[in-house]
């Protein structure tokens, strides 16, 4: 299926799903990164916000995302758009949570000298806290790649007419075993891949935060 066309599409299917399925994965993690780094730096940063927006989050992360699929189905409709939102809904909370946490774990000193040499708000934010939780943020994406594939593969299980998770669904009715192990082998590697460039990216921007060996 990865060299040789498909006899009706005439496409290299391995290939035409991996394409799908990544772009719906790139999208959904996007999308949860940027939710990240504005909501979980305000929430960690600003007290307010923390106030009125963290037990927003937290029961938010609480609720299982896949429970919530039909309502996303019914709102968006059976697009891209439900695929990309359940991946969204269910690694936004943790990575905010992640993110404002390690905001909040930052020296207190560090604030106090910025504002002692008269530091805006924006101007701590960016170059004082943003920083310091770039690293942390690579970690969260790493974790929240591990239930996105889950929601991914779902998604494209139930509704959709490409993708890897819809290729193993489609012929686990003739028990065709010899594409479903490949493909759950080719998943892992796709998952393997990405977690370790996240890994090799942060290493390489931010050495420091890795002296102590870590190799997780």
């Amino acid at each position: 299926m990865g060299f040789e066309a498909d006899k009706r599409s005439g496409d290299y299917l391995l290939w035409l799903d991996t394409v799908d399925s990544l772009s719906r994965l790139a999208v959904g993690i996007f999308i949860s990164t940027l939710l990240a780094i504005g909501l979980g730096i305000s929430i960690g940063f600003i007290p307010h916000i923390r106030r009125g927006l963290a037990p927003f989050v937290a029961t938010l992360s609480l609720i299982p995302p896949i429970t919530i699929l039909p309502i996303l189905f019914i709102i968006f409709g059976l697009g891209e758009t439900s695929k990309v939102m359940l991946i969204t809904i269910g690694t936004a909370p943790v990575m905010i949570r992640c993110v404002s946490q390690a905001v909040m774990e930052i020296p207190r000193e560090l604030i106090i000298k910025a504002e002692t040499l008269g530091a805006s708000t924006w101007q701590m934010i960016t170059r004082v806290v943003l920083p310091q939780v770039m690293p942390k943020l690579i970690t969260a994406i790493r974790l929240g790649l591990v239930p996105a594939w889950i929601f991914l593969i779902s998604a494209e299980a139930i509704a959709s007419t490409s993708g890897l998770g819809y290729r193993i669904f489609l012929v686990r009715r003739y028990l065709a075993m010899d594409v479903i192990l490949p493909y759950v082998a080719w998943i892992t590697l796709l998952a393997f891949i990405l977690d370790r460039l996240l890994l090799m990216a942060s290493r390489r921007a931010f050495p420091w935060n890795h002296l102590s060996g870590d190799s997780l």
